[in-house]
């Protein structure tokens, strides 16, 4: 038998805790505001929008919280995902290095946000909610939480960015096919989209039009709440059941990693993958570096500002310390759909700022180059956000080669591209090209951000 490709897991590994890193915070976050009072938001504001049990997530600085049993038994459908090595691209890179990858793709959805969705499904659904709405980009947000109300008994309207709705039909089919209501953001259904209509017909969307379109319809109904597809801390919570996982996978491997490698957009599977890792450093551990991967046309993290900012169009969403291009930033309409959103997770965003986090972006060529490099070597088509973990991995594993040094490298692959053919069919038919968010535009969109002593 030769050496191994896959590290896998007993059901009996799938975490029973939620790490929370708030927990080993070396200093606290900044409290998120309410929009309107620019205070610190209180709970009972916060259940207009979210159920109390989410809310508690998001406010806990407990390390450890509980997965619900109902909770675990729907992951165990998928997890513990398995742990690959990347023996035959670290062949094709003729590189020293050891490469591995946690491939969250094997969820029904195809995609880490199956995680977060089942979780913030039940606990709706124990508090009696009827409805929820959310936003989703690429559709594997909506997709995940159109498949988790279908298990729970919830209804799920979603508004989905335009630019995406049109690239990715399959996804709105997937979405539907479970029961859910998909529609094109910005729409007449909501007074912000039809305000938003009104001043640009043609608008391609943003994710943060899409969220102010279903924060807006949850806020009006008493028996609908709204679920948050990344960003917040109670989403970046539930996601570390993939770095803890990691962590038992690497100890079968006998290998430690010297760098661990997400795409980020809001965050929440760069954070999956990473937190546990920083975690442990936090507590007095082994230090990983850890490197978050955004698109160069919505480079949040590495071009934005750390400011308090909305986390929508509309500003009828709490105010969170973060880095942002500003609110009213509308990226191109680049294929990986779910990193163009205008901020960053305050908590991956705190963390930069502190130090245990080094952001990068690349241009979407280079991404989709990287991923059909790696697809020939490992039989798997990333999703178009995945791609940019990728790129990094590659990068650093050619840096290995040149150096002769054998570093170990952890990446998430989290969600494979078999809904995103179109954008692979227009790579390589040589129709895509890098595009450039106008500088302009974000220095108008930061110069509304909101006043805050």
């Amino acid at each position: 038998m030769s050496d191994p490709v896959k590290y896998l897991l007993d059901e009996q590994h799938l975490p029973r805790f939620w790490y929370n890193i708030n927990a080993d915070l070396p200093e606290p976050m900044f409290p998120p505001l309410n929009p309107v009072t620019r205070q610190p938001l209180s709970a009972d504001e916060l259940e207009v929008i979210f159920p109390r049990g989410v809310i508690e997530q998001e406010m806990s600085t407990e390390r450890e919280i509980e997965i619900p049993g109902p909770v675990r038994d729907v992951l165990r459908q998928w997890r513990p995902s398995p742990l690959y090595r990347a023996r035959r691209l670290e062949q094709a890179l003729d590189t020293p290095a050891k490469i591995f990858y946690k491939y969250e793709g094997v969820s029904p959805t195809g995609s880490h946000k199956a995680n977060s969705a089942v979780a913030q499904a039940f606990y709706n659904k124990i508090e009696g909610v009827k409805r929820l709405t959310t936003e989703t980009g690429a559709g594997q947000w909506g997709s995940s939480l159109s498949l988790a109300g279908s298990m729970f008994g919830l209804e799920v309207l979603v508004y989905m960015v335009k630019v995406s709705f049109n690239q990715k039909p399959y996804r709105r089919a997937f979405m539907e096919a479970f029961g859910a209501r998909c529609i094109a953001s910005p729409s007449d259904t909501t007074e912000c989209g039809r305000k938003i209509l009104a001043d640009t017909p043609d608008n391609t969307g943003s994710l943060g039009m899409a969220i102010s379109e279903a924060v807006e319809l949850a806020a009006q109904n008493d028996d609908t709440k709204y679920a948050l597809g990344s960003v917040l801390n109670h989403v970046l919570l539930h996601q570390t059941v993939i770095g803890l996982e990691a962590q038992k996978q690497l100890e079968m491997a006998d290998a430690e990693p010297d760098m661990v490698i997400g795409c980020t957009g809001g965050g929440s599977n760069f954070a999956g993958i990473a937190f546990p890792f920083i975690g442990d450093h936090l507590r007095g551990g082994r230090k990983v570096q850890c490197i978050a991967v955004e698109p160069s046309a919505c480079p949040s993290l590495t071009k934005g500002k750390f400011a308090y900012d909305y986390g929508d169009t509309a500003q009828i969403s709490p105010i969170c310390k973060m880095h942002t291009l500003g609110a009213s930033f509308v990226p191109p309409g680049f294929h990986a759909g779910g990193l163009r959103y205008h901020g960053m997770a305050p908590l991956v965003s705190h963390l930069t700022e502190l130090g245990h986090i080094d952001p990068r972006s690349y241009n979407q060529l280079e991404c989709f180059a990287a991923g059909l490099q790696f697809a020939k070597a490992e039989s798997i088509l990333p999703a178009p956000e995945s791609n940019h973990a990728v790129r990094a991995a590659i990068h650093e594993a050619e840096k290995c080669r040149e150096s002769g040094e054998s570093k170990t490298i952890l990446f998430n692959l989290s969600g494979h591209g078999n809904f995103d053919m179109q954008a692979y069919t227009d790579y390589i038919g040589g129709k895509l090209k890098d595009l450039d968010y106008a500088e302009s535009e974000v220095a108008m969109a930061l110069a509304g951000l909101p006043s805050v002593d």
